[in-house]
């Protein structure tokens, strides 16, 4: 049996710096034709990205994916709506339907990345819609597919016509799948799997990331780009409305798998590999999103690194013990 290692169980050791000022570091990473400030993309859920959302980190150098959780009309009319200076806009389609006409009309609308977004990507529906996507978008547009957890794969989707992958399963805060499935492996070992690859997919980190330290291990490990659902919800860019609570103003947040989710966009409930929360209301995206570019600055610095890809060949990983992840984390008791 093989073992997988979380954030949690690893740590980068600190190398010698010369960076004097972390101004010095960049943190851009390409997607296709385009590169990005701000390698940050937020995920496809109809709790987090909207037009605001694009908006808001594209503003800031990252990438939305808006979610396909809606009828074709609606999800163009919020790719039309979130046109700006440049600004990148990303859509989301599934693998059945109307998905083929639904990714036409996001194209007309101005998207020019496409996610083929699903739970479980290494599937035979995943193979056949990545080829009808080929063969009628220009090929211009950019295809993003996910998620995987394997480097087979990876490599299978990117042999299927992927630009981008999405790796990760199971391992999301309102993500269910390995408690409903018992399937599933830590996003981290995933990443490091995938980037054995010598395909020349862009690498994209999605689930269970919580703090920007986990962003740079990710990237560490071989990420082009990381995907974020919770750690932008509840800003002011998200959909939905401040909700005043006892304990202060909150905002919904939920997995698309949850019983709500379904309930609320296909009016019928399968199998449930989501939950729904609310999380405290947490202001403008843009500040939430220069405190991880700050932390990420700070993360390349301790590895000497002034770019990623300086990064991912100077990065030494060290494995620690349950008491040194509890040695990690502040531990001076509240007064």
């Amino acid at each position: 049996m093989n073992e997988a290692f979380s954030f949690e169980d690893v740590l980068i050791e600190p190398q010698y710096s010369d960076i004097e000022s972390r101004s010095e570091i960049s943190i851009s990473s390409r997607l296709g034709d385009s590169v990005f400030r701000l390698p940050i993309i937020s995920a496809p859920m109809d709790t987090v990205t909207e037009s605001a959302m694009v908006r808001a980190i594209g503003e800031c150098g990252g990438l939305g994916i808006i979610h396909r959780y809606n009828s074709i009309d609606h999800q163009v009319e919020l790719v039309a709506s979130s046109a700006g200076l440049g600004i990148k806009r990303g859509a989301a389609v599934g693998v059945n339907g109307d998905f083929l006409e639904r990714a036409q009309a996001l194209v007309a609308a101005g998207a020019r990345i496409i996610c083929v977004d699903v739970a479980h990507g290494h599937h035979i529906k995943v193979k056949r819609a990545l080829g009808e996507l080929k063969s009628v978008l220009p090929s211009t547009v950019h295809l993003m597919a996910g998620n995987v957890a394997t480097l087979d794969a990876f490599n299978d989707l990117s042999d299927w016509g992927a630009d981008s992958i999405r790796v990760g399963i199971g391992s999301g805060a309102v993500c269910s799948t390995r408690v409903q499935t018992g399937h599933g492996m830590p996003t981290l070992q995933s990443v490091a799997n995938c980037a054995r690859s010598d395909r020349d997919a862009v690498l994209i980190a999605d689930g269970g990331i919580r703090t920007s330290g986990d962003m740079v291990k990710a990237l560490a490990a071989g990420a082009d780009f990381v995907m974020l659902g919770s750690l932008l919800a509840g800003t002011d860019e998200t959909p939905g409305d401040v909700i005043d609570t006892i304990e202060g103003p909150k905002k919904a947040y939920r997995g698309m798998a949850s019983k709500e989710a379904q309930s609320d966009w296909r009016g019928s409930v399968s199998s449930i590999e989501g939950v729904a929360h609310v999380v405290p209301y947490r202001g403008p995206v843009s500040e939430v999103l220069n405190e991880m570019a700050v932390g990420i600055r700070s993360g390349l610095s301790y590895s000497g690194a002034r770019s990623i890809q300086e990064l991912q060949a100077r990065a030494r990983f060290i494995r620690q013990t349950g008491a040194g992840a509890v040695e990690s984390a502040p531990h001076i008791k509240a007064r």
